[in-house]
């Protein structure tokens, strides 16, 4: 690590009480609306009638929030630097009828979201959270956070060549988890929920309800230099850019218009009304020069100015399959932020990208690794391509390198999130 840069734990530490209380993508909105609020930024409806005054304002919804400060003198035309993520992570989801079981068992029927790693979701207990939707249109959070479901796997006297053979499982047959003894009884799961969100069951109209890990974050390793933890990949670097937006917001004489774009259903796609391939974010930007008193003309040339660092986990060196990795870019945890390229634009770094958040780096003191993928192993992808190719912006693909990723339980050095955070700031600033 760079001598010019001190690890601050009380970063991590306040990241880890972020994943804590962000079991859902709503409830990380909910989470990063709280702390905006507390930064001196006020939330502005998608119906009302925007001001173009200075400031710090914020639009939800769903489970995605973008957040922007516009500085004292700022023009239509100022252009806006980005930082890109995403608020969901690939877990167990609630289906429309959930109440089933078998052989005296209750379960809750589920459909498997985003690419999850279906083995780290075994024998762990599993709580239930999400939003309910009332017959008046509101929503209400909604957080099991105790031991409520759980799937079993089966034991290895009934299944003697799993650990030669490896673990087979079937997505509909062998994901179902368990939550009681005896009659499955029609509605039982959603007058559950209802009732520990201090609602009438009567009253719910819908639901979007997911399963997360109990097992709170926490250090690892002989000298706590790693954290443990749920859904790093991405609320880490949703935590990082919240971060570096409100310190953005406290710089005099900013040259742009820092943003914070953090979408959901990035792990399947991006494409809703809330994902980073719907025109939310463009709406926002548009109506944010318009709002200034801007033009179309001024609307171009504030887009041909943006940068959007796209902000997401990638791959650390995996010390027990170092194969699948490319021999000369080997990022490991605690070595700062990586730079992530691929030439067939799965990531949208190009070299003026690289230059730009290299430039971040040096001014933040903090160190910077390289990723790509091995030629034979195929690589995955952001929403970088995705916001680049929509909106006309330069985009960069950068983030932190962790192992298990889309595990219900992930790991990355404990200084990363801090490094990170401070090459965000720097981005900002300019």
């Amino acid at each position: 690590m760079s001598s010019a840069h001190r690890f601050d734990r009380g970063h991590t530490d306040d990241l880890m009480t972020f994943l804590a209380a962000s079991p859902s993508p709503f409830h990380a909105v909910a989470s990063t609306a709280a702390r905006l609020e507390k930064a001196g930024f006020r939330q502005v409806a998608e119906t009302d009638a925007w001001d173009g005054r200075a400031g710090g304002r914020y639009v939800t919804r769903g489970g995605a929030v973008i957040a922007w400060y516009v500085p004292e003198g700022a023009s239509p035309a100022t252009p806006f630097r980005i930082i890109g993520a995403h608020t969901d992570s690939p877990n167990l989801r609630v289906k429309p009828l959930p109440d089933t079981g078998a052989h005296g068992w209750r379960q809750v029927a589920v459909e498997l979201y985003g690419g999850t790693l279906l083995n780290t979701w075994l024998d762990r207990d599993l709580g239930l959270s999400g939003r309910l939707t009332l017959r008046d249109g509101s929503h209400h959070l909604v957080n099991v956070d105790r031991p409520l479901l759980r799937v079993p796997q089966l034991a290895i006297h009934l299944d003697r060549g799993v650990n030669q053979d490896g673990l087979k499982l079937d997505k509909q047959r062998h994901m179902t988890p368990i939550w009681g003894l005896g009659e499955v009884g029609e509605g039982d799961l959603i007058r559950f929920v209802a009732e520990e969100a201090g609602v009438a069951a009567e009253e719910v109209a819908g639901w979007d309800l997911m399963t997360h890990s109990v097992e709170a974050p926490a250090y690892l390793g002989r000298d706590r230099e790693l954290l443990a933890g749920p859904r790093m990949d991405n609320l880490l670097s949703v935590h990082a850019g919240l971060a570096a937006l409100v310190a953005a917001s406290t710089f005099a004489d900013l040259p742009y218009i820092p943003v914070l774009a953090a979408f959901d259903h990035e792990e399947n796609g991006s494409q809703s009304d809330t994902g980073a391939e719907g025109p939310l974010l463009g709406n926002v930007l548009e109506r944010s020069v318009f709002a200034r008193g801007g033009t179309y003309e001024d609307r171009a040339r504030a887009f041909a100015g943006t940068v959007c660092l796209s902000s997401d986990t990638g791959h650390a060196v995996h010390p027990n399959y170092s194969e699948r990795h490319e021999p000369g870019h080997h990022p490991m945890p605690n070595g700062g932020p990586i730079l992530k390229t691929n030439v067939n634009q799965r990531y949208a770094t190009d070299g003026g990208g690289r230059a730009v958040f290299v430039a971040a780096c040096e001014r933040a003191g903090v160190p910077m690794q390289h990723f790509v993928s091995h030629n034979a192993v195929a690589c995955g992808t952001t929403i970088g391509p995705i916001t680049a190719a929509r909106h006309g912006i330069a985009t960069v693909d950068i983030g932190v390198a962790i192992l298990s990723m889309h595990s219900a339980r992930e790991l990355c050095g404990a200084e990363d999130p801090h490094l990170l955070a401070s090459a965000l700031t720097a981005f900002l600033e300019g």
